[in-house]
């Protein structure tokens, strides 16, 4: 039966409980639910909360059963190593078998938490699959980080094990990731049992000091675990992206409607089949590779791509279009930086002459904001629809696109499309009156939100409430501003708090602020994300010293921008500081964060009535807009 994206939409928004019960007929459950939504004693909203389900089984194992065990499940190609690895669905499943035996070994049993801090490599991914196998919860913490983002998600989760590897590599730049976790344990209040570490013979370890296990010898004498089945609301990972308090949110996804939600999109938004090579060029730490490297294409019996590497430097601007030829990728998956770093490279695109891409149907893009410019580049080069698609760490799947299952519909320049099904957006006024067709507000969704989106945060109820649930009763606040068209296309401006993206990353200005307050030579301090060409946002930061503190401009700088590496990671490429005599606020003492970012991005302002003293207003624009 032929249907439309009108017709489900409607439907999706007047029944919810049976379009979501008809999505989830299409996986293969143990117990299937009958209890399709429901409300937790909080009044949290639940999808399938009796129903029975493992998420591994689903992407592997069924496969696996319904004779898809000979298809490449995971491509793994990596230009700083020079290596490429296929597995198929019956090796995957058996190394990921293997490995849930590896972790139950240690003790490992459902519910447990682990940690992995690991690069781009097959085994992160196996990792991650073999936790769930179990029943287990992982959490995985991008491997840019430095030690104290480290110890904090430790504190926060208390994982029974860490799973890490020897290093990373960044471009030519071996990465030592002991140092980082051992210093991370250190710091931590709670303590792993034990570390799982992956030899990889770029930087070997002989693994002395804390409790250790070296990962190739515990495989080789493991039994591979069967499957743990679990309840559909029981938590599949935790995955931390940055509050405005400075302290990270715990994200918790379940294992079901995760399940329902990404096979729904796999076919619906993406426009994939069962069979197809489907590719995001993204990293496991961030939202993008949980969905859609490891378990979204996985769910939909897909070959998926894990690339270790960069769009530029590894070896050159052509190396996607040579991992699109090369794998035959039908749908690729990208962030507008990567694309505008491509460009920055090679603007006339002459690498992409030497790689064909026949078999690319669409590029969608996603993670911060892409501007017209290279959009329409992009587009020509490939001659491909470019697909520009918005969603959240929280939503775990898009929530405004265009949904290329229902057929392609036309895009519009500055917007992300059309709200995906299940997902009722709107713009909320201050007094949480829907605004008319282009009017700016809050960018909220109706509830219950769809199956995959967060149930709570991490063993912090009372935090999810407060954050997204209590400005508006009766809607999900979703942090951007922006406003639909009288055609139901929206629109994302930018943030309304603190957190600022960097190149797909969001990061929080908050937490940086209180790493730059610790110099003993700073008094004052504010961080504001810039628009930043390449990358989306950049932060900056606005100091004033303390009084009859001698330290030159160029010194002050030099010791912030290394704090803030050492304490967030280089992810949060903090590169620039500004010595003020004042900051301007209001009189309440509230920092005028949101104006200085206008002013440093040429955009207009009005001063708020309760300014302070708005010629420091003067004093900052010139500032901040003096010639380099």
């Amino acid at each position: 039966m032929t249907t439309t994206y009108s017709h489900d939409y409607q439907q999706s928004l007047a029944a919810p409980e049976d379009f979501w019960a008809e999505q989830a007929k299409l996986l293969a459950w143990k117990k299937f639910p009958q209890q399709i939504l429901s409300q937790n004693e909080r009044g949290f909203y639940r999808w399938y909360a009796d129903g029975e389900l493992n998420t591994a089984h689903l992407a592997l194992d069924f496969h696996v059963e319904q004779g898809r065990g000979e298809q490449a499940a995971l491509i793994y190609d990596s230009p700083v190593t020079q290596q490429k690895q296929s597995f198929t669905y019956r090796e995957l499943r058996d190394e990921v078998a293997l490995f849930a035996g590896v972790l139950q070994s240690k003790g490992v049993e459902k519910g447990d938490r682990v940690i992995i801090y690991m690069p781009m490599i097959p085994q992160t991914l196996i990792a991650m699959l073999a936790c769930a196998r179990l029943g287990a919860i992982h959490s995985v913490v991008f491997g840019g980080f430095a030690a104290h983002e480290l110890a904090i998600r430790i504190d926060d989760a208390q994982p029974k094990l860490i799973l890490t590897a020897t290093c990373g590599i960044e471009v030519q730049r071996i990465v030592p990731y002991l140092p980082i976790v051992k210093a991370a344990i250190a710091e931590a209040e709670h303590k792993p049992e034990a570390a799982i570490v992956y030899q990889r013979p770029q930087l070997p370890d002989q693994l002395e000091g804390s409790p250790s296990f070296d990962w190739d010898k515990l495989r080789a004498v493991a039994t591979p675990a069967p499957i743990t089945w679990v309840k559909a609301g029981d938590p599949l990972y935790i995955l931390y992206t940055s509050g405005t308090t400075g302290k990270p949110k715990g994200i918790v996804r379940d294992h079901g409607g995760h399940a329902v939600a990404l096979k729904y999109s796999m076919d619906m938004i993406y426009g994939v089949k069962p069979g197809e090579v489907y590719w995001a060029a993204s990293d496991v730490g961030w939202v993008v590779g949980h969905s859609y490297i490891v378990y979204g294409p996985l769910l939909h019996g897909c070959t998926t791509v894990m690339f270790e590497g960069k769009p530029i430097k590894t070896p050159d601007p052509g190396t996607f279009w040579r991992v699109i030829g090369e794998h035959k990728v039908n749908v690729f998956f990208t962030a507008p930086t990567a694309i505008r770093a491509i460009r920055k490279e090679d603007p006339q695109a002459e690498y992409k002459k030497q790689y064909p891409t026949p078999s690319l149907r669409a590029l969608f893009l996603a993670g911060e904001r892409c501007d017209v410019s290279t959009y329409e580049w992009v587009k020509s080069v490939l001659e491909v629809p470019v697909i520009d698609h918005w969603w959240q760490t929280e939503s775990g799947w898009p929530m405004i696109a265009n949904m290329t299952g229902y057929g392609f519909d036309k895009t519009k320049p500055g917007s992300a499309g059309k709200a995906v099904c299940g997902f009722d957006i709107r713009a909320l006024s201050g007094n949480a009156a829907i605004q008319g067709p282009n009017q700016e507000g809050a960018i909220c969704i109706k509830l219950p939100l769809p199956p995959s989106c967060l149930p709570t945060l991490w063993r912090n109820d009372d935090r999810f409430e407060r954050g997204y649930l209590s400005r508006f009763p009766g809607w999900y606040l979703s942090g951007d501003g922006g406003y639909v068209d009288e055609d139901g296309y929206i629109f994302i401006t930018g943030r309304i708090d603190d957190v600022i993206n960097v190149a797909g990353h969001r990061l929080s200005t908050a937490e940086m602020e209180e790493v730059i307050a610790a110099h003993p030579a700073v008094a004052e301090c504010a961080v504001i994300g810039v628009a930043d060409e390449l990358r989306g946002q950049v932060p900056i930061g606005l100091v004033v010293l303390q009084e009859g503190v001698r330290i030159t401009e160029e010194t002050i700088a030099k010791e912030l921008i290394q704090s803030v590496r050492e304490t967030v990671g280089p992810v949060a490429y903090f590169k620039k500081v500004f010595v003020a005599d004042r900051l301007p606020k209001t009189r309440s003492g509230k920092i005028l964060r949101k104006i200085m970012r206008c002013i440093a991005d040429r955009a207009p302002y009005s001063p708020p009535s309760t300014i302070e003293n708005p010629v420091v207003l003067d004093e900052i624009k010139a500032l901040l807009l003096a010639p380099s």
